[in-house]
């Protein structure tokens, strides 16, 4: 009989002002250290990567929810890889989490615009879904080599 992996969960209540985005990167490179599982390739999953994307979604929760709810960190480590979810109380859903269009490509010269292009661009998979108290924003990422982890 074959047993399913036993998922590791790491849940963080995250403060609601900007210190909270270097404690949940924090919290990211610890939970994929203290792993130290590789995929199934040998090869761990991208930390870096992982807390990058991490900081950008709490940056936009911080800056976008209109409620002055909590914000929840919840980082599973999966067999080949990691899922990362932010919990805001704002059920307005994030931009366009598809792959973005010609006429979609950040501006140059400003300052914001590029974290949704970044969690689409490196994550595996990235998307939204409601949650009872707001929404939960996430993405996963996989330590598969890249040309790997998509279809052409």
């Amino acid at each position: 009989m074959h047993t399913p992996p036993v998922q590791t969960v790491w849940r963080l209540a995250l403060p609601r002002d900007r210190a909270a985005v270097p404690v949940a990167r924090t919290l990211v490179r610890r939970a994929l250290a203290d792993e130290r599982r590789p995929g199934p390739t040998g090869r761990p999953t991208d930390s870096d990567t992982a807390e990058l994307l991490t900081a950008e979604l709490v940056a936009n929760a911080l800056e976008h929810t209109v409620t002055g709810g909590p914000i929840e960190l919840v980082v599973r480590i999966l067999p080949g890889g990691c899922h990362v979810e932010v919990h805001d109380g704002d059920p307005v859903p994030p931009g366009e989490l598809g792959l973005p269009g010609p006429s979609e490509a950040p501006d140059p010269w400003q300052e914001h615009g590029r974290g949704l292009l970044l969690l689409r661009t490196l994550s595996s998979a990235c998307g939204h879904r409601p949650t009872e108290s707001g929404k939960a924003v996430w993405f996963t990422l996989s330590s598969l080599p890249r040309q790997q982890q998509r279809p052409a």
